[in-house]
């Protein structure tokens, strides 16, 4: 048999972390018993869609690296086949049929299938499409767990059992309450925004697992991940997502997030004017007369060499730091001197004043 799992978000927007890790849990599922994951969109409730919904949820699948095998599937494009399997229970004198339009099961507590207007209810279009579509395992939140009777109910009505169902804890807020997007920092769209890598957030995923229990979010733990993968991205690569040229990637390596990768590149390729104290110019001159006797370019090490040469002789380093970028605080001062070439380093040290 061949494992077959699915993830079925609503086109509402940028997922939500929980919602990142039901696709994540699927995929890993699948990989790891040489399955398949179906992307599918429950978009039967048009209520809840909103205009550029699909395209965020399938960036943010992109953004995280979860790839689908099948799909996306379209719940609004499926009626009719709802509507058959709709049929067949009336049919079959499992539904009944209410006065305007509206079927029901007829078990209690009679659920409604299909609204008055003949579309599909969540109830009966997620397990026609788990029957339809193969599914062979049901991975989701334990928020879900209350339909699993109702599903299966509805499945033995057409005939099929449901799938075999796994629920997984849930990932709570600080208050302890499930996630929301009106609680910031919890949609993929707000942890790009705030520069968070897309292997950070999915390595945090990653660790997660299938949780038995509730879990609150880390947001703590997702952004030392985010350090840990800016570091180790290649160096090509993050000098274009920083906008920086390749020298200046030593400069960027401490940065926690990409925003603050960018504001190092903007220290370092367009740094404001700034008035020094008169005293600085010692330090500034000191610096030219170094820096002048080396080659174009420096690496890491010679960076060093110079900063710890300035130092050894009391240099003011916050004034050179100054003079370099026009900020007080940045990436280690060797990296920045490394990052930039010799005649502009001059230029700046000589134009500060």
């Amino acid at each position: 048999m061949t494992v077959r799992v699915r993830f079925a978000p609503s086109p509402t927007g940028s997922l939500h972390v929980g919602n990142a890790l039901d696709a994540v849990a699927n995929r890993t599922y699948a990989d790891a018993r040489g399955g398949q994951l179906v992307l599918r969109l429950d978009d039967t409730d048009a209520t809840r869609v909103v205009a550029g919904g699909e395209d965020a949820v399938l960036g943010d699948l992109g953004w995280l690296g979860v790839a689908w095998d099948e799909g996306p599937i379209r719940q609004s494009a499926r009626g009719s086949i709802y509507a058959a399997a709709a049929e067949r229970m009336l049919s079959s004198g499992v539904a009944t049929r209410e006065a305007d339009g509206t079927l029901r099961l007829a078990a209690s507590p009679r659920p409604t299938l299909l609204r008055g207007d003949g579309t599909a209810t969540y109830q009966l279009a997620t397990v026609v499409d788990d029957l339809e579509l193969g599914i062979t395992h049901i991975i989701r939140g334990s928020d879900h767990r209350p339909n699993e009777p109702l599903h299966q109910a509805i499945a033995h009505a057409l005939g099929a059992e449901l799938p075999e169902v796994i629920h997984h804890g849930l990932i709570l807020g600080e208050d302890g309450k499930k996630l929301s997007k009106r609680q910031g920092h919890v949609s993929i769209a707000d942890l790009r925004d705030e520069g968070i890598p897309g292997s950070a957030v999915r390595a945090y995923l990653d660790e997660l697992g299938l949780p038995v229990h509730d879990v609150h979010f880390d947001l703590a733990r997702v952004r030392r991940l985010a350090i840990d993968a800016i570091a180790a991205m290649p160096d090509a690569e993050l000098a274009a997502v920083a906008g920086a040229p390749a020298e200046a990637v030593p400069a960027l390596r401490g940065a926690r997030t990409f925003v603050e990768a960018r504001e190092i590149a903007r220290q370092i390729l367009e740094p404001p004017a700034v008035t020094l104290d008169p005293e600085a110019r010692l330090t500034l001159d000191r610096f030219v007369e170094l820096r002048v006797s080396l080659p174009a370019m420096l690496d890491p090490a010679e960076g060093k060499t110079v900063v710890r040469e300035l130092k050894a002789v009391g240099g003011n380093l916050k004034s050179l730091r100054l003079a370099l970028t026009g900020a007080e605080r940045g990436p280690e001062l060797s990296a920045v001197v490394a990052a930039l070439s010799r005649d502009e380093a001059i230029r700046r040290a000589r134009a500060a004043h």
